[in-house]
């Protein structure tokens, strides 16, 4: 996950958005270097089940929004 997490980053200008659903797991460094403070991010309320799944996710979920010449803050 935090190869993947840096290769959005690194195309974050190479694209007009790109949008990740990913665990929310703010103790990590993949999040403190190529999330916080660089991205958009959007914390699900409660866990994610899909479908008819009977059991939601085991972690909660985040939406990360890289945008093309966004800022970083």
């Amino acid at each position: 996950m935090p190869k993947w997490i840096e290769k959005a980053y690194n195309e974050r200008n190479n694209a007009e958005v790109i949008v990740m659903l990913i665990p929310s797991r703010t103790d990590t460094k993949a999040f403190h270097n190529f999330i916080y403070h660089k991205a958009e991010i959007r914390f699900l309320k409660g866990r994610l089940k899909f479908g008819d799944g009977k059991q939601p996710a085991p972690f909660p979920s985040m939406l990360v929004i890289f945008r093309k010449g966004q800022n970083e803050q």
